[in-house]
C-alpha cells in the first residue's frame, strides 16, 4: 500500500499552518499504532503473554482486575452491573465481530499501558470507557452505540492517549476531553490525545470537545450527518483539526462551547460536502510524532471501509 508519511508542524498562526500540511492520495490506511498512545515509551498493552479468552462477567471482571500483564480475548457478551476498573499492562480485545459489553462500561482508572480492541459497547448506564489518572491508552476499532452518558471520555490528568478506527452511532455525548474547566491545576500540560479514522454516523455532540490538552490532534475522521456539533475547543485547549471529511455536518468544529470560553483550534484540509465551513483561529503546539495522513477526499470511503469490530 502506498502512503505518504507527514510530519505535521503546526505553525504559530492558523493561516501559516494552513501551508505546510502534506496531503497525499492513499488506497489504504493502516491499522497500526499512531498518534499520541506512541509517545512515553509507547502502548503495547498485555505484550506477549498468553491469551486467556473469557465468556462470562466473573472471568472478564478477573482477568481485568489481575495484577499482572494480559491478554484478554473476550467472546460473547459480557454483562457488566457497574464500571469496571482495568488495571494495567492489559490488551482486551473482542473474538470475531460480536463480542460486547453491555449493562456498564470500563474505567481505566489509575492505570498505563491498556488497550481496548475490536469490542461492541452498547447500553451502558454511565459511561463505555472512562480514562482517568492514566496515560498509554489505545482505544481502537470498537463500535459504540446507545449509551447513556460519554463513549469515550478522557479527563483527570490522563494522558497519551488514542482513539482511533472505532464507529459511533445512535450517541449523544460522544467524547469528552477534560471534565471540568475548574481543572486545570491537574490537566494542564496532560490531556494530549490522537482521534483518528473514527467514523461518527449521525451521532450528536462532542466529537471531541476538549479542555486544556494541547495539542490534541483529530485527523482522518469520517462525520457523517454529525446533528448538533463536530470538535468543540475550549478552555486554554488547542486542536489540530486535519484533513477530515465532514457531510451533512453543519458545525463542523467552533471554540467555545455552553459556559467553557473559546480557545485555539486550527484547521487545515479538511473537506466539507453539504456542511457549514466551521470556526478556527489561534495556534496549536507543534505535533511531536510521524503520522500517516490520508487525503480528506478519501476518507469517508477509507473510514467506512476500516472502522469498527470485525476488521483486524
Amino acid at each position: 500500500m502506498s502512503r505518504t508519511i507527514s510530519r505535521a508542524l503546526v505553525a504559530a498562526v492558523a493561516v501559516a499552518a494552513a501551508s505546510v500540511a502534506v496531503v497525499a492520495p492513499a488506497q489504504a490506511a493502516s491499522f497500526n499504532l499512531e498518534g499520541w498512545a506512541t509517545q512515553g515509551g509507547g502502548t503495547t498493552g498485555g505484550g506477549s503473554a498468553t491469551p486467556v479468552t473469557v465468556s462470562t462477567t466473573s472471568a472478564f471482571v478477573s482477568a481485568v482486575q489481575s495484577s499482572s500483564a494480559a491478554v484478554i480475548r473476550v467472546s460473547g457478551t459480557i454483562t457488566l452491573s457497574s464500571m469496571t476498573r482495568v488495571t494495567s499492562n492489559k490488551t482486551i480485545i473482542g473474538v470475531g465481530s460480536t463480542a460486547t459489553i453491555t449493562g456498564h462500561g470500563l474505567n481505566i482508572s489509575n492505570a498505563s499501558n491498556v488497550i481496548v480492541r475490536n469490542l461492541n459497547f452498547r447500553n451502558w448506564a454511565d459511561d463505555a470507557i472512562n480514562v482517568q489518572y492514566s496515560t498509554r491508552v489505545w482505544v481502537d476499532h470498537n463500535s459504540f452505540s446507545s449509551g447513556y452518558d460519554g463513549a469515550v471520555d478522557v479527563k483527570r490528568a490522563s494522558d497519551y492517549v488514542t482513539v482511533s478506527w472505532n464507529k459511533f452511532s445512535s450517541h449523544n455525548k460522544t467524547m469528552l476531553l477534560g471534565h471540568d474547566d475548574g481543572n486545570g491545576s491537574e490537566d494542564r500540560g496532560k490531556l494530549r490525545v490522537s482521534y483518528h479514522h473514527n467514523w461518527f454516523a449521525g451521532t450528536q455532540q462532542r466529537h471531541p470537545r476538549v479542555r486544556f490538552g494541547n495539542p490534541v490532534h483529530v485527523y482522518n475522521n469520517y462525520y457523517g450527518g454529525v446533528t448538533d456539533y463536530g470538535v468543540a475547543s475550549t478552555m486554554e485547549a488547542g486542536v489540530l483539526v486535519e484533513g477530515n471529511f465532514f457531510e451533512n455536518t453543519r458545525d463542523p468544529f467552533h471554540r467555545g462551547e455552553g459556559s467553557s470560553p473559546a480557545a485555539n483550534l486550527v484547521a487545515r484540509n479538511n473537506h466539507f460536502v453539504n456542511s457549514g465551513s466551521g470556526d478556527a483561529g489561534g495556534s496549536v503546539k507543534a505535533i511531536p510524532y510521524g503520522y500517516s495522513l490520508d487525503a480528506a477526499g478519501s476518507v469517508k470511503s477509507i473510514v467506512t471501509s476500516g472502522a469498527g469490530t470485525g476488521k483486524i
